[in-house]
């Protein structure tokens, strides 16, 4: 990236939704692309967005910019996978100056772990100090069924690689009904062994995934906690990470359980981040269709950030105070045209 765009007016106000909530976590969909096909995220034979419409990474630079500037003190990088992103390492260290300014408390990213054995150092180098691995089983073959294109030993490799380099690692488990309930405690004891934080996710209804039933799939995180607390003493905890997630120690291991449950539990009173496509679109909302087109304002204003901080504050003026996700009546209710990989989960 030739040209280092500097966060914009100090002092902006910061930005409040109608439900007196401070926004301060963005994430960042870089790319909507990925070398993996996970049955619960996309179709198979995927049509991608054309280059033209995506964000350049100036232009990704310049949006984060002026939204750190507004006072946005979380980053979390997300795809598709962020990191088959051609050339994405250079908006890594770009982003570094935020963190060194201290206006920027984390840069993070989500990823499925396929490249980190390549990337790791030098994310550790631009100033990641964290990360989520998605990783929903531990078997090979199922893996393979459940990614359609993925490799487990690659992304263990990926794994070795973050924590050699100093990385913490996080991993994300979505709890699919018939698939790996039965690697619950496996999964656990392997993320105990390893000192890695396990979080689990209900799956959403997002896009159209072909064949794949998510009704099917859905696997309430309730039944989950519940048989954890058949063989471990669960004691919930009150911290957040500035996420979804709600926590328990596992008090035999020391470990801790992150549970998100969009569709069990609402969790939308304490929200505090939005989503930013790699199109430039802003949904305010992940359960929600509404969304604001950025990429117009930062297009037609190069160099000036005004309009496009007027389109921000206007775009989370309308932040919803909740979302619709719902199987209870054995209806996808609530279910959103958009894939998962569009705005990054």
């Amino acid at each position: 990236m030739d040209q280092k765009v500097s966060a914009p007016r100090a002092g902006s106000a910061p930005l409040i939704d109608p439900f007196q909530r401070a926004i301060s976590y963005l994430r960042v969909s870089v790319t909507d692309r990925c070398d993996f096909r996970c049955v619960y995220c996309m179709s198979e034979n995927m049509t991608f967005l054309p280059k033209a419409q995506l964000l350049t990474l100036e232009e990704l630079d310049t949006m984060c910019s002026t939204f750190i500037g507004m006072g946005v003190e979380k980053l979390r990088i997300t795809g598709g996978e962020p990191l088959v992103r051609k050339g994405i390492m250079t908006f890594f260290d770009a982003m570094t100056r935020h963190l060194d300014s201290g206006a920027l408390r984390e840069l993070t990213l989500t990823t499925n772990g396929s490249q980190l054995e390549k990337f790791a150092p030098d994310l550790a180098a631009a100033g990641v100090r964290r990360i989520n691995v998605s990783l929903d089983t531990l078997d090979d073959t199922k893996f393979a069924q459940i990614t359609r294109w993925g490799r487990l030993p690659q992304v263990i490799r990926g794994i070795d690689a973050a924590q050699k380099a100093g990385l913490r690692v996080k991993i994300n488990v979505v709890a699919l009904k018939g698939f790996n309930e039965d690697e619950l405690f496996s999964l656990t004891q392997w993320c105990a062994t390893r000192d890695m934080d396990l979080t689990f996710i209900e799956v959403m209804p997002m896009g159209d995934i072909g064949n794949e039933d998510r009704l099917d799939q859905y696997w309430p995180l309730r039944d989950l906690r519940a048989r954890l607390a058949e063989r471990f003493t669960l004691t919930d905890l009150a911290e957040r990470s500035g996420g979804p997630a709600r926590y328990v120690r596992l008090e035999e291991t020391g470990q801790k359980i992150g549970f998100i449950t969009p569709l069990t539990h609402n969790f939308c009173e304490s929200c505090n981040r939005v989503r930013l496509t790699c199109t430039g679109e802003l949904y305010m909302c992940l359960g929600q269709e509404d969304m604001a087109d950025l990429r117009a304002p930062l297009r037609a204003n190069p160099g000036d950030t005004a309009a496009l901080e007027e389109a921000i504050r206007a775009a989370i003026r309308l932040k919803p105070k909740g979302h619709d996700f719902d199987y209870s009546r054995q209806v996808v209710d609530g279910k959103m045209s958009r894939h998962m990989s569009h705005t990054g989960g």
